[in-house]
């Protein structure tokens, strides 16, 4: 079994009202990872996300590109160890 890895994340630039929220959930999802992702009220997006390290690698290529009405400046990025909390990967409102 390979060892879960976290990523924590502060996403800035267009990421809020722009289905920025949706495609990460849905890119997590595709990728087998678990977390959330949710706005923030200085109008950054932090993301969760467990998995393999490998996997998570794929995913932050994704939080870099956004969705198509998104404008990513910046992806600030943390590596921890997994804690195993999440079953779903989730948006949290």
């Amino acid at each position: 079994m390979r060892e879960n890895k976290r990523i924590v994340c502060r996403v800035t630039g267009r990421v809020q009202m722009v289905m920025y929220r949706d495609f990460s959930q849905r890119k997590a999802r595709k990728l087998g990872l678990v977390g959330f992702v949710k706005n923030e009220t200085d109008g950054s997006v932090t993301v969760v996300a467990e998995g393999t390290k490998e996997r998570l690698d794929m995913y932050l290529a994704y939080l870099h590109k956004g969705s198509i009405l998104s404008r990513v400046e910046n992806v600030q990025m943390e590596w921890k160890e997994g804690t195993n909390e999440f079953t779903d990967f989730k948006i949290h409102y």
